[in-house]
């Protein structure tokens, strides 16, 4: 499957299922069976008999045929359509109503490399059935964030080798989790490296050399390259988000929208103006103030023709305009804490080495610097994996998906009642076919 297609849900077609009268249950045995098509009912759907009864029931009845609308995979059409031929039933393709949106089903869902990740973004909300699907890009940046919170070549090590363990399935009671071990291996894996960049080793033990700096003595330098990297994130939901919002409503809306072309302007505007001021270039300055003038103004108009015009309107708008300012400066303020959670665990094994080091001696000293070293590390281990996960999520929900999603989509339930073996099509059906 082409790349591009995994970044969206599958195509869905509306459509009309037209069956003779007397073939209706034949028909919605077949359906069950391909379990690709969600079908409007005016019920909760159900299992069993009865609830084969009651869609039979609640066909709309022209004699001397019968239909259902729904929807299907425009990929499962052809294939559905010639089954249904062959009792002399059809699908026929519809307009889709204006302003209903389709439901959402997203390709391999809940299996593969991307089933947890869409984990992520499903605990979020459903992807809309126009947007991009972000959730591949959401579990690398997830993992990354984690890794820079996690930094530790040793406790990242465990990390790995837990996602291994997962894999191999060899713990019966962590089967359930098995599909979680990509997820833990990459978190494992982001924590190694950078544990390596800061020579983290179980502390600062020594084992491993510093490749970039060590965070206890240069937090500046790691607090700066957590607010550049946020920025980045930043700048991909900002491009996210403008794309979704073209596919959602077109350029106009796009243009308009905080979280579309006008959000990402000022976003530019931002960065190009800190650059300025920062590099003393004026002509950057003035270059940002415009394009955030241009940007504001469109924003403005947005939330105005939102909030429905009038007076209540403009004080609305510029309620939300100044909430926009506002909340664009604390999303970026807030991925500090990437530096900060990072700092946090270098400090607490800093305190465990030294005081194992403290302890240290050729007696019976020594196990006692074991034990602290251990259960230190352990601690830490335990503490920082919660807080860095957390925090990571944290991130992705509230700074990065607030703009890349507008609204909340709704999944594609296929009707696939659980039937009785005598009444399932694969042994039946053929016996009742002309």
């Amino acid at each position: 499957m082409p790349w591009r297609e995994s970044l969206s849900p599958i195509q869905m077609k509306r459509v009309a299922l037209v069956a003779p009268l007397e073939r209706r249950s034949d028909v919605l045995l077949l359906v069950a069976r391909s379990a690709n098509v969600e079908l409007d009912l005016p019920y909760p759907p159900g299992d069993g008999q009865e609830e084969l009864d009651r869609a039979v029931e609640s066909a709309v009845v022209s004699a001397p045929i019968a239909g259902w609308v729904g929807w299907i995979p425009a990929r499962e059409l052809s294939a559905l359509t010639e089954d249904l031929a062959g009792l002399g039933a059809a699908v026929v393709p519809l307009e889709r109503p204006r302003g209903v949106q389709p439901p959402t089903l997203l390709t391999g869902l809940g299996a593969g490399r991307a089933g947890l990740s869409r984990t992520l973004v499903d605990t979020y909300g459903t992807v809309p059935y126009a947007d991009v699907d972000p959730s591949r890009l959401a579990g690398v940046a997830y993992v990354v964030m984690f890794g820079m919170m996690f930094g530790d070549l040793g406790h990242g090590a465990v990390l790995l080798l837990a996602g291994l363990l997962l894999r191999s399935g060899r713990i019966r009671r962590l089967k359930r989790l098995r599909k979680t071990w990509l997820f833990v291996a990459g978190a494992g894996l982001t924590s190694m490296i950078f544990g390596a960049l800061y020579g983290e080793a179980f502390g600062p033990t020594g084992l491993v050399p510093v490749l970039w700096l060590e965070p206890m003595t240069n937090p500046i330098p790691l607090l700066v390259t957590a607010l550049v990297f946020g920025a980045v994130l930043l700048a991909g939901a900002y491009a996210l988000g403008t794309i979704n919002r073209v596919r959602e409503g077109g350029w106009a809306y796009a243009l308009y929208a905080s979280s579309g072309a006008a959000g990402s302007v000022l976003f530019v505007a931002v960065g190009l103006l800190i650059w300025g001021i920062l590099a003393s270039l004026s002509p950057v300055i003035v270059i940002a103030v415009v394009l955030a003038l241009a940007a504001l103004t469109f924003i403005f108009i947005g939330f105005f023709v939102d909030a429905g015009g009038g007076g209540t309107g403009v004080v609305q708008a510029v309620i939300e305009l100044v909430d926009t300012v506002i909340r664009l400066g604390s999303n970026v303020v807030s991925f500090a804490r990437l530096a900060a959670f990072g700092l946090t665990h270098a400090a607490l094994l800093t305190v465990v080495w030294t005081a194992t080091t403290a302890l240290w001696a050729p007696d019976w000293r020594a196990a006692a610097a074991i034990l602290v070293f251990l259960v230190g590390n352990v601690l830490t281990f335990a503490l920082e994996a919660l807080v860095a996960g957390v925090q990571a999520l944290r991130l992705e929900y509230y700074e990065l998906f607030s703009r890349i999603f507008q609204s909340e989509g709704r999944p594609f339930h296929p009707w696939a009642p659980v039937l009785a073996p005598e009444l399932h099509p694969d042994s039946s059906l053929e016996r009742r076919q002309p």
